[in-house]
This record gives C-alpha cells, sequence and structure tokens, in this order.
C-alpha cells in the first residue's frame, strides 16, 4: 500500500505527532522491537516507485548529541542497498529530534515556511543560521543535525517530553517520515 504525502504544514505535523493516537502508553524493549518490526514489513511492501533499501533505528532518549549514551532498542537494514551513510544520517536525524522535540520534517518545515518563496535553496542555510548551528569542516550544514524526514519522537501518556526517537534513512525524506508516522499509528491502534 502506498504512503500518503506528510503535510507541510508545521503545527499540523506537531498536533499529530503529540496526539494520543501518535501516543504510546508504555514503551519497552518488547515495544521498539514491534513498532521496527512493522516498520521493516511495512516498507517491505511499498510499492516501486516508494521502495528503497532503508535503514530502520529506534533509541531511547538518552542520547545527546554532546557525545553522551546511546542506547539502541532496534535497528535493522531492510534489505540489501543500504550505505554506511544511512547511519549518519540516522545519528543526524535523531540528534534534531533531541534537541527540539518535534520531528525532523516538522522542524524542516518550520524552516520552509519562515523562508518564504527561498525556501529550496536555502533552506538548509537558514536552519543552521537561526540555530546557530556550527559546522566541522566550515560547510553550510550542521554536521550533527538534518532536517530531513525521517526523525521521529517517540511519546508515552503521562511522561513529559520524547522517550525514544525512530528514524528511517533511505527512501525520499517525505516517505521517511510518512511510513514512521502510519505505522506509529497503525502499531498503537492494535494497542501495542
Amino acid at each position: 500500500m502506498a504512503l500518503s504525502a506528510p503535510s507541510t504544514d508545521p503545527q499540523v505535523l506537531i498536533a499529530e505527532e503529540t496526539s494520543p493516537e501518535q501516543t504510546f502508553n508504555t514503551f519497552t524493549a518488547s515495544t521498539a522491537w514491534t513498532l521496527g518490526s512493522a516498520l521493516r514489513e511495512r516498507i517491505l511492501n511499498l510499492p516501486d516507485d516508494q521502495r528503497r533499501p532503508a535503514l530502520i533505528s529506534i533509541a531511547l532518549a538518552t542520547a545527546t548529541s554532546g557525545g553522551g549514551s546511546l542506547h539502541v532498542l532496534f535497528q535493522s537494514a531492510t534489505d540489501s542497498g543500504t550505505i554506511p551513510d544511512n547511519e549518519n544520517w540516522v545519528r543526524r536525524k535523531r540528534n534534531t529530534v533531541l534537541r527540539w522535540g518535534v520531528s525532523s520534517w516538522a522542524m524542516r518545515q518550520k524552516v520552509v515556511s519562515g523562508a518564504g518563496s527561498r525556501a529550496a535553496d536555502v533552506v538548509e542555510a537558514a536552519f543552521v543560521k537561526k540555530h546557530a548551528l556550527s559546522s566541522a569542516n566550515g560547510g553550510a550544514v550542521a554536521d550533527e543535525y538534518a532536517i530531513h524526514g525521517g526523525g521521529y519522537p517517540i511519546r508515552v501518556k503521562g511522561v513529559e517530553g520524547v522517550v525514544a526517537v525512530v528514524v528511517v534513512s533511505g527512501l525520499k525524506q517525505e516517505d521517511d517520515h510518512q511510513v514512521v508516522a502510519e505505522t506509529i499509528r497503525d502499531v498503537i491502534a492494535k494497542g501495542n
């Protein structure tokens, strides 16, 4: 089944991410396994025009961009064809979710909405400038963060903030985002 197109309105995206349909009752290693396995199956069953090899990673929010510990609960390539760079994208998307508490796609849309008609050309540079992010190599894109779809916050009822982050890297960025959003909603609807 094809993925629907995600919203490009940051307020709508954030409302979806914090909705009861996207909030777990609990989140354990078992929940991460269920979610990760469901994501892998969903990606493997995408139509050819949306399907590509992807890396799925789910980690607890104990990770910090400043070099703190990382507790990965689930990680899997969907099939052959992922590359080491997917791991770098996972790390950068995860850092974005952990720092700002919203999906990397919502963060991108916030920057795009503030950049106006020049958004497509300057979105990365605007993000770096607005948040005073430095790049290790002096480039326009921060080395530690990515505002490309695929990083998604995991929330739990009664718990303040983000408890874990799920990331997909390898599909088109809007599909990276949407496969996570749809799969979380489906897993929660089934009682997990």
